[in-house]
């Protein structure tokens, strides 16, 4: 799950000046993203059934998950923003100002907004799957940020990133914070570091966080907070399915669960059905046991050997690397 930052109060009064922003300026969105029905329905008819936890992220869900990353078990949110506070000066000095920022799962665009600030990109590319979210937050940003050329893409980057003629080809920099790569299996997290590696042009970066092994504990705690926050993130997934597929899935009939598998270094996300029952859908319908799971989210973790090989496969160089004093995250600054 990604994690967002804080927003600076305000921006220099230097990027402020001048009266209504620039035509450049204006924030647009283009979406391009694919019918979800047919992959929700194959997952759910799968031997073992599952959602793609892409589908977590409706207007609703992106709201839970801002409220989990202000709670104490979740430590991912504050440990990344500590790391991107320290190092930030460091990312400039090699990135350089005017840089073409691309956030990928931007959310509400805070994490990125973080580093305006220093890096004073002369465009800010927002891609996310939530349209809703990343329409109000790119529209938000150009008031405080006018300067700054800003463009939304309403896409599911996990299959194709796609990036318009608008999109500048000059020192990008893509942005995917949070360990959101964690939620990919190995074979799956490399293609897809491999498609970032496409889009960076031959003089761009990526800067990427992600989550590290530690404890059990902490990390089965992190998905599964003692107030119930992640479990009502793990079932609205649920009611998103309900509208887009048609489904006929009851909340009440499922619990949460949250556990850490240790031989794959990776926490998964689970539904558990409380009874035998069947759920409908036009064209479609699953029968569940009692007991039986859907699956909803991986959350692989990393050492920073393995991090740094799997980029280098990728076919990234140059892979500099900060981390908290606990070891617990990383932030890695990866040139193409």
């Amino acid at each position: 799950m990604p994690t967002p930052v804080k927003l600076p109060s305000r921006p220099s009064a230097r990027w402020r000046q001048g009266g209504p922003a620039p035509l450049h300026a204006l924030p647009q969105l283009i979406d391009t993203r694919p019918d979800a029905r047919g992959e929700i329905a194959a997952g759910l008819l799968a031997e073992s059934a599952a959602i793609a936890p892409k589908y977590l992220y409706d207007a609703l869900g992106s709201r839970l998950f801002e409220a989990i990353t202000e709670l104490p078990e979740y430590y991912l949110t504050r440990t990344e923003a500590s790391i991107l506070a320290r190092s930030i000066p460091e990312i400039a000095a090699t990135v350089g100002r005017g840089c073409t920022l691309i956030d990928l799962g931007a959310g509400n665009c805070e994490k990125a907004a973080s580093l305006f600030g220093t890096l004073r990109p002369a465009q800010y590319v927002a891609v996310d799957i939530a349209e809703d979210m990343l329409g109000h937050a790119i529209n938000g940003l150009r008031q405080s940020w006018p300067g700054i050329e800003m463009l939304g893409l309403a896409q599911d980057f996990s299959s194709e990133l796609t990036l318009p003629p608008r999109v500048r080809a000059q020192r990008r920099l893509l942005f995917y914070p949070g360990s959101s790569i964690g939620n990919f299996v190995p074979g799956d997290a490399l293609r897809l570091l491999t498609l970032i590696r496409s889009r960076c042009g031959n003089d761009g970066k990526l800067l990427i966080g992600v989550d590290l092994v530690k404890d059990a504990a902490v990390l089965e705690a992190a998905y599964d907070d003692a107030l119930g926050v992640t479990a009502a993130f793990n079932l609205n997934v649920l009611n998103h399915v309900n509208r887009l597929l048609g489904a006929d899935f009851a909340v009440a009939d499922w619990i949460h669960r949250a556990l850490f598998d240790r031989s794959l270094r990776r926490i998964e996300m689970h539904l558990e059905a409380r009874r035998d029952l069947v759920v409908t859908w036009p064209g479609g319908q699953r029968e569940f046991r009692g007991s039986e799971r859907i699956h909803t989210e991986n959350s692989y973790k990393f050492d920073l050997p393995d991090l740094a090989a799997l980029l280098k496969r990728a076919g990234f160089e140059r892979v500099s690397t900060w981390t908290d004093d606990r070891r617990w995250f990383a932030v890695c600054l990866a040139s193409a």
